[in-house]
């Protein structure tokens, strides 16, 4: 199987045979890796992008037109599926702060009025940025942090638009302030 082309792995995997899909996680897992790896994914989310991958490629062995490309396709799939998962983790994240302070540490009680204060100015000036900057603002301060390249294919935008539109939301978000 070490030499067989990726049309035959392919071919063999469609039909059940476990050593060419073994073949083709030998091959090809480090590359399924490496796109993963580079949305700062935390380990769990990780092995579940990859598993997810690795059932596509069950899924659509059999249509895959040229074997020649199974590199791109498992890269794109990978993107697309982590930026999935980024997603949904977006929608999963609360927006609003919660202090849990209790056991940690316990501020002054003016530095925390001064705080809830402050907090409340920037949630409220916040509220009044159109959406665009919002989403923008949210995702560009999100942890894991994100990469230009994701945030563009997330919101729709060109690369080269997301840090001069920052820094207009960021602008506009000075202005409320004041």
């Amino acid at each position: 199987m070490a030499y067989a082309s990726v049309g035959q792995l392919l071919s063999a995997a469609a039909g059940g045979d476990r050593q060419a899909w073994n073949e083709l996680v030998e091959r090809y897992g480090r590359l399924v890796w490496a796109v993963i790896r580079s949305f700062g994914l935390d380990h769990a989310t990780a092995a579940d992008v990859n598993q997810t991958v690795w059932l596509r490629l069950v899924e659509h062995c059999a249509d895959i037109r040229d074997p020649q490309r199974l590199p791109g396709w498992l890269a794109t799939t990978t993107r697309r599926e982590a930026i999935r998962v980024l997603r949904g983790q977006r929608r999963q994240q609360p927006s609003d702060v919660v202090l849990d302070a209790a056991g940690r540490w316990a501020p002054a009680t003016a530095e925390m009025l001064l705080g809830d204060e402050l907090s409340r100015e920037v949630y409220a000036a916040f509220a009044h940025l159109p959406d665009a900057c919002q989403q923008l603002l949210r995702l560009l301060t999100a942890e894991p942090r994100l990469d230009y390249a994701t945030i563009s294919e997330m919101i729709g935008r060109p690369v080269g638009s997301i840090g001069p539109t920052r820094a207009r939301c960021i602008a506009q978000l000075r202005r409320l302030l004041s």
